[in-house]
């Protein structure tokens, strides 16, 4: 499977998440810079964290008219696994790929440090290798990471299953703990949480690679066939 890491200015993320890809899960990546058009060939498209352009006017705002996001726009389309993480998250919100948008964190204090994540659907093509109510510590690190839906929103949240990972506790008043959620589909993931900082006990949590492995396990379930 070959992954495209987006490379946006500001990007800080982009080599936690090559790395988790080529030295962890052990499968193809490359750098795909934001003046970029295309994401032919790439099977997974992933874009990190960050400060894209300083994060001025709004986290992500001007992010979303980079040259590359009608391909990952586009990628989302066809059904092709595509992860936002923190800035990448907030990124994929402006696009319109996912719902809901985030305010400063409830405290107004930026928050870096291991938290408890709950799996709450487990039958996402990014969750599966975990069990539903397990337990995970992931990092955060981020400023303006308070999830915020309307009620109506956040019902049908609920209903469809979108919702892939709260916060064990209220770390920055997210509406409902959300911490990560998925489009209508289930082929993108937005969450604030850094999983590609947790993809080896040596960083302190190795829970973060299960969700590349169950990418790689679940694109070739569908892609892979054997004679």
């Amino acid at each position: 499977m070959k992954f495209a890491v987006i490379v946006l200015p500001g990007s800080n993320c982009d080599i936690d998440m090559y790395h988790a890809i080529q030295d962890e899960l052990g499968e193809q990546v490359e750098y795909v810079w934001h003046d970029e058009t295309s994401l032919d060939g790439f099977d997974g498209v992933l874009v990190p964290g960050g400060f894209s352009y300083g994060d001025y006017l709004r986290c992500g705002a001007i992010a979303r008219f980079s040259n590359i996001m009608p391909a990952v726009k586009k990628a989302a389309e066809e059904g092709k696994p595509v992860l936002g993480v923190c800035n990448g998250f907030q990124i994929l919100q402006e696009l319109g790929i996912l719902p809901g948008a985030m305010r400063r964190n409830k405290d107004l204090k930026f928050i870096c440090r291991p938290v408890e994540l709950i799996v709450e659907n487990n039958e996402t093509q990014f969750t599966s290798g975990y069990q539903k109510g397990e337990s995970i510590t992931i990092p955060v690190a981020h400023g303006e990471g308070n999830f915020y839906c309307d009620e109506d929103t956040l019902a049908k949240l609920i209903e469809r299953g979108q919702i892939a990972f709260t916060y064990g506790n209220d770390i920055n008043g997210s509406v409902n703990r959300i911490a990560g959620v998925t489009n209508e589909e289930g082929n993108v993931l937005g969450m604030m949480p850094h999983p590609e900082r947790a993809v080896d006990s040596l960083l302190g949590s190795a829970d973060g690679l299960k969700l590349f492995q169950s990418i790689v396990k679940n694109w070739r379930d569908t892609h892979v066939t054997t004679a």
